[in-house]
């Protein structure tokens, strides 16, 4: 017997319409999920906490869209076109939420909306086949998974968008709605440039179930846009003239696309981290999601961050796992109606036990994941930082250019032109009116405006007192 069960199923009727109107449960589910999600994200936004440039580079985007009409993200380069870096037009659904609500908080509540609908989703597809009680326990332990904590825990990120999109593709897959597959998955293609590869395996698991028609369209437009996107499109858009990823590929030697096929047996190797992210991902699902085709569709996602040698692609951290999680569930989901019946008789009887099972495990690594946070008032608390951030923001008159450090770049985009001074292609080119960094070991107090002298020959400052937590030097001659 192989993992995956490949023979065709027909959803049983008796189980597919036990729970048939589990909308408002899915509706409360999700509302409260999208809540603890949006409050993770905007607790660490408060406490002036970022984890990375992230969240700014999309808030810039986000305005750019809303103002422009195409996303130039200065923090990557004076005038840069983020298609260039990513090509995720998915994005530019941000720029009428910050014309209403110009504030990287409209991003972070918008993401937290995004994986909450996820969330409705797998409910829903969950009480459907497995009953109130099974599904209602599955709808719950995907809302706790790692992959959706992580991901509201860590800035924004383009990503977000395939997720709703991954549980309708996948709850449409459990009901063996071929054409609802296809439409669900090919707006994929507009989140970013991955997204092929894994609008591709759909294809291939839609080939294996006996959909060749539908299977064989997603597969080549899958794999079409992927080429296009990857070796015309962004090229095009960027100011290198390539993509700037291939090395992540090639051991980090720059070698392009050539040199990463080559890199990749030696990539290929499964160092224990790796090997622990593949127990937890498919741990979660009881393993039962292993029984499904459905879960080939998160080799495209694994892959490219397993043939990786940067080593925070490999963990269960970051937003590296959230695509993942829509997958695993709903194969779970459809692993149990294939086991359902099987041989050996321990299997079927085995599924009755999952739902509970996935739900306790949930629950216990939920302690370990940043939605623990929420349940401690260092979370909720004023941070020291917030009075130093806000003479910073207060001597910036609104309209100037900054260069800027991650500690403070997010908060000063809604109203400023920020850049960040170690991007070799920006500050380098503009010569910004102010410059403020996070008082971090390594500089000293009024050790910037030297620094800033430095950084932009034949260009004068001199040091802003904000307090203990930030340096801020403006400039006083060009």
């Amino acid at each position: 017997m192989g993992l995956i069960s490949q023979e065709p199923v027909t959803a049983d009727p008796a189980t597919s319409t036990r729970g048939a109107r589990p909308t408002l449960l899915a509706v409360v589910v999700a509302a409260v999920f999208g809540a603890l999600y949006a409050t993770l994200s905007v607790a660490r936004y408060d406490r002036l906490d970022a984890r990375s440039w992230d969240l700014a580079i999309f808030a810039q985007a986000a305005r750019s869209y809303a103002e422009r009409g195409y996303p130039v993200v200065d923090i990557k380069g004076p005038g840069f076109n983020l298609l260039g870096d990513h090509f995720s037009p998915a994005v530019a659904l941000f720029g009428p939420l910050w014309a209403l609500a110009p504030s990287p908080v409209t991003l972070l509540v918008a993401q937290a909306v995004l994986l909450a609908v996820s969330v409705g989703v797998v409910l829903v597809a969950a009480v459907r086949h497995l009953g109130t009680a099974g599904g209602t326990a599955v709808g719950l332990a995907y809302g706790l998974s790692f992959g959706l904590a992580e991901a509201a825990d860590f800035d924004v990120h383009e990503v977000a968008f395939a997720v709703p999109l991954l549980a309708l593709a996948g709850s449409a897959y459990v009901r063996r709605d071929w054409r609802g597959v296809c439409l669900w998955a090919l707006p994929l293609l507009l989140v970013k440039e991955d997204q092929g590869l894994t609008v591709a395996a759909i294809g291939v698991v839609l080939l294996l179930s006996g959909a060749r028609r539908w299977g064989l369209g997603l597969l080549v437009v899958g794999m079409a846009t992927t080429a296009v996107v990857l070796l015309l499109v962004i090229p095009a858009l960027n100011p290198e003239g390539g993509y700037d990823y291939w090395d992540r590929l090639a051991g980090g030697d720059g070698g392009g696309l050539g040199q990463a096929v080559l890199a990749l047996p030696r990539e290929a190797m499964l160092p224990p981290v790796k090997v622990e992210t593949l127990l937890i991902t498919f741990g979660i699902t009881g393993f039962l999601a292993l029984r499904s085709p459905w879960v080939l569709v998160a080799l495209p996602t694994l892959g490219w961050r397993f043939l990786s040698d940067e080593p925070y692609y490999w963990g269960t951290e970051w937003h590296y796992s959230v695509t993942l999680m829509p997958i695993v569930f709903l194969a779970m989901v459809d692993g149990v109606i294939r086991s359902r019946g099987s041989t050996p008789t321990w299997l079927a009887r085995y599924t009755h036990y999952v739902p509970s099972i996935v739900l306790a495990v949930a629950l216990a690594l939920s302690l370990h994941s940043p939605l623990r946070d929420l349940t401690r008032s260092s979370t909720y608390a004023d941070s020291s930082r917030e009075q130093s951030a806000s003479r910073v923001l207060t001597a910036i008159p609104d309209g100037d250019t900054v260069a800027a450090d991650i500690a403070l770049m997010a908060p000063l985009v809604a109203d400023h032109t920020v850049y960040f001074i170690g991007t070799d292609v920006g500050p380098q080119a503009v010569v910004p009116e102010w410059v403020v960094v996070g008082a971090e070991p390594g500089w000293q107090p009024g050790e910037l405006a030297d620094w800033a002298g430095q950084q932009w020959p034949g260009s004068s400052w001199r040091d802003v007192d904000v307090g203990p937590d930030y340096l801020l030097a403006r400039r006083t001659q060009p």
